[in-house]
């Protein structure tokens, strides 16, 4: 087992610890178990919402609003343990509670369907109406989400990082690997995405609930077993303190310092300690946010202490901290970008199933018809071949020609992700189109659940744009994970695996509201699509996608890429060399 933590300095400088990174070696442990901890809580979580209808006897609103919070927290709760993981416990301390805590709810949910005192009695089926839950069992059953939010809490914003720091970030091989582990650990989630959504759904809505959820269960147990397994040869990188408070710190005196001016000399004006830090690199001062540093400005009040510390953090910043602050302020525009990205995917996934139910799924003139509800696995195979092939294949010919890390930028990787998604919501809006099309002017294949008419249509016509979706969540979301643990400051990579997170919680409220405009103000979201112009909402999706297209390429020519005063040094180097040539 190897222990990042901060040294005694030595001259000025901290000592370097003799770091023993595995790399590869120590992945069957970590993407082991994300793999069964994903089989888990996807197992579990992806058919909560017919388990609390047809078990718990809840009304439909009740158990969808149950769901939707629990789904909201999930997605906010990831932000605190990050901020626990990089100021107090670190990721492995984190991973490991959260993993244990994941698991004693998906124990006790599977406890209330296998033990008869633990949910409400079958229906008698002669008419009489269903018990619902009582206290008592509603109080068991938010035991079971308290633990698997904590869980997801914790495993959410330190799983990615905790992979990545088991790769020496120094050598050609360990950013290859870092690089590779991404691609991996997503191709692996949408592995457990389309276990999830197929076998384990199978067994729980056709066999039985109490091996449905005990299947997961025994995953996320398996999960936790192979995470401790593997703790002697883990890198663990310690806490430095917290990175929240050193942001406050630079907003509070910036604004106190507001009123001075920055001195034309800046190198002897601002308060630039010597980096004492093994575990974070030393930033090289940049002229974006200017205003910033004058939280850095030394005044005669500020007292500083013999060993080149301030005395209070809350009067006076260093230019450390400040560069730092300067990092956040420029992923914030392109993180922004990501949220609008991302409501083409909600939009999608609530709709396709409503398509694929008014659409002919039959298989050829069989009468076997693909379940509505596993279209979504279209696109989750198309990220896992495309993942590979992309990692084997088309990295390491696009290194050859361009000669860069990865073979492109990671926000040129987003950016193709972005446009992909334009493009699935054109043909989105042309396949429904032709479906509504069928369902109007040609003959009907009966009538679905929910009262419209079926269309002729093949829905096997919605697999083109499933395919591109698969295509467009490979580019963006992966580089979006890349590009936030690489350019956020190393003490603050928890906070940066909880930022996607963020986003997809602020695009599924933002999608919510989104529809619910659109539903009051129009008929476009009928019951009966055949009804609406479901079309028209993809095609409006799909020119507002294209505006934050633009605000994306406009941020990405604004992004400077955060570099350590090292890389800074060589590249002045290699420029002098360059101009005395």
């Amino acid at each position: 087992m190897t222990t990042l933590t901060p040294e005694e300095p030595q001259n000025g400088e901290a000592a370097k610890p003799v770091i023993n990174y595995r790399g590869w070696k120590a992945m069957p442990y970590v993407i082991g178990n994300e793999t069964f901890e994903k089989l888990g809580t996807l197992g579990t979580s992806a058919n909560l919402l017919v388990y609390l209808t047809t078990v718990f006897h809840m009304k439909s609103v009740a158990a969808a609003t149950l769901v939707t919070v629990f789904n909201g927290t999930t997605s906010l709760t990831p932000l605190l343990g990050a901020f626990l993981a990089d100021t107090y416990l670190g990721r492995y301390a984190t991973l490991g509670a959260a993993s244990v805590a994941s698991f004693l709810g998906m124990l006790i949910l599977t406890l209330t369907a296998a033990v008869s005192k633990l949910h409400p009695p079958p229906c008698s089926g002669h008419g009489d109406a269903c018990h619902g839950p009582t206290p008592a069992q509603m109080a068991v059953l938010y035991a079971s989400y308290v633990f698997m939010v904590i869980g997801a809490g914790g495993i959410r914003p330190c799983n990615l990082a905790f992979g990545a720091d088991q790769f020496d970030p120094t050598t050609e091989a360990g950013k290859r690997g870092i690089s590779s582990f991404f691609n991996w650990y997503y191709m692996t989630f949408n592995f457990a995405m389309m276990a999830s959504s197929t076998f384990v759904i199978y067994v729980q809505s056709n066999v039985s609930w109490s091996l449905g959820l005990a299947i997961p269960t025994a995953f996320m147990f398996i999960s936790c077993v192979l995470f401790f397994v593997g703790t002697k040869i883990y890198v663990k990188v310690r806490p430095e303190g917290s990175p929240i408070t050193s942001i406050a710190q630079v907003l509070v005196v910036a604004f106190r310092k507001r009123a001075l001016k920055l001195p034309d000399d800046l190198k002897g004006s601002l308060f630039d300690p010597p980096h004492l830090s093994s575990l974070v690199s030393k930033l090289p001062h940049t002229d974006q946010f200017s205003f910033l540093e004058k939280a850095a400005i030394i005044t005669p009040m500020d007292d500083i202490k013999p060993d080149g510390s301030a005395s209070d953090g809350w009067r006076l910043c260093s230019l450390q901290q400040v560069e730092q602050m300067k990092c956040l302020v420029r992923i914030i525009p392109v993180w922004s970008s990501c949220i609008i990205f991302e409501v083409t995917f909600v939009v999608t996934w609530t709709y396709i199933v409503f398509q694929a139910l008014q659409s002919d799924r039959h298989l050829g003139h069989s009468n076997f018809e693909i379940p509505a509800a596993t279209f979504s696995v279209f696109a989750m195979a198309t990220i896992t071949i495309w993942l590979f092939v992309y990692d084997r294949v088309v990295v390491p010919l696009l290194q050859r020609v361009t000669g860069k890390e990865g073979g492109i930028t990671l926000l040129q990787r987003m950016g193709i992700g972005i446009a992909l998604s334009i493009v699935m919501m054109v043909v989105a809006g042309l396949v429904e189109e032709r479906r509504r099309s069928y369902a109007l002017h040609k003959p009907t294949l009966g009538t679905a659940s929910g009262g419209g008419a079926i269309s002729s249509m093949s829905s096997l016509w919605l697999i083109p744009q499933l395919v591109i979706a698969g295509l467009s969540e490979a580019f963006n979301v992966i580089g979006q994970i890349e590009f936030y643990y690489k350019q956020f400051p190393e003490n603050m990579r928890s906070l940066a695996g909880g930022l996607p997170f963020l986003g997809f919680a602020c695009s599924n409220y933002l999608s919510s509201l989104m529809i619910t405009i659109v539903h009051r103000k129009s008929n476009w979201l009928a019951e009966d699509l055949n009804q609406g112009r479901l079309d028209l909402l993809y095609f409006s999706i799909a020119a507002l996608s294209a505006v934050n297209f633009v605000f994306f390429i406009g941020c990405a020519k604004w992004y400077r890429y955060k570099t350590s005063d090292k890389d800074h040094e060589i590249g002045l180097q290699t420029m002098e060399i360059r101009s005395s040539v």
